[in-house]
């Protein structure tokens, strides 16, 4: 019962925003921006989309890169917004103060015996973290008062058991969005090279039927295409970091979780030989 009602309680917090939402108004975003900012007439040769970009114009060599443009912005933008999100919501998940601070001045509480101020602490902490903990605190509690005929080993374990299932249902709300942002960082780099070759086979073949080699043109048309290059490396380069980013920030409360778990048995191990 107890276990159900932590469960009910997890999923009635906000679980972030959904991906496919953000992909969906990213892709929505790049599509007005290709056709309408970077593929607007007066970006070209006698005001058609169609002719070469005029000198200078990077946005409209970006629209000449094709349609695949549209779903590398796609993704660029995808990884942008699901980094922002990832940002505010890891950081309410690791709690108001410093979290070294927090689990130092916890850990202080525990040895002194004072369940309630350290659980006090958890309350003004606030986070995933601070929860995690404090469902240990509490579980402690309730070894130290229960009338159960149960044998320290029995009690060491249920205070592990809930401080485990505490953790296995905070960390999803963490980790949430982060195999999207991973995908990316390799998708977005595949589609950048299918860009430039479909940009490749474009240009000669456009060479192959105008006849004679075309210097100007070919060179014009390799240009194009490795838009698309640059624009998918960039962005399977800014999700790899992003993803990064956010897993070691998750690495670094999951080690504060496991710090406090294990204090937490060891003091009750201590205090009831």
């Amino acid at each position: 019962m107890e276990t159900k009602n932590k469960k009910e309680k997890i999923k009635g917090r906000s679980r972030g925003v959904s991906a496919g939402l953000v992909i969906l108004v990213c892709a929505v975003i790049a599509f007005c921006l290709f056709q309408f900012v970077f593929g607007e007439p007066s970006r070209f040769v006698n005001n058609d989309p169609s002719n070469h970009p005029l000198p200078g114009d990077t946005l409209a060599l970006i629209y000449k890169g094709g349609p695949v443009v549209m779903i590398i912005l796609t993704l660029l933008f995808t990884v942008l917004a699901l980094s922002i999100e990832r940002f505010i919501a890891l950081n309410k998940a690791k709690g108001k103060g410093n979290l070294i601070n927090f689990v130092a001045n916890v850990k202080r509480q525990l040895q002194s015996g004072d369940i309630k101020a350290a659980d006090a602490l958890c309350s003004k902490q606030k986070g995933s973290v601070a929860a995690v903990i404090s469902a240990g605190l509490k579980k402690y509690e309730d070894m130290e008062l229960t009338k159960e005929d149960l044998t320290k080993e029995q009690k060491l374990l249920g205070i592990q058991k809930d401080i485990e299932e505490a953790t296995a249902l905070e960390l999803p709300t963490m980790e949430q969005n982060l195999p999207v942002i991973a995908a990316i960082s390799t998708l977005g780099t595949l589609f950048g090279l299918l860009g430039t070759v479909l940009g490749m086979i474009r240009s000669f073949s456009a060479l192959a039927h105008a006849g004679a080699p075309d210097s100007v043109a070919l060179s014009t048309g390799i240009s194009e295409a490795l838009i698309n290059t640059a624009l998918g490396i960039a962005t399977g380069a800014l999700a790899i970091i992003t993803y990064s980013f956010f897993t070691g920030k998750i690495d670094n409360m999951t080690y504060a979780i496991d710090e406090m778990g294990f204090s937490i048995t060891q003091t009750y191990a201590e205090k009831h030989r």
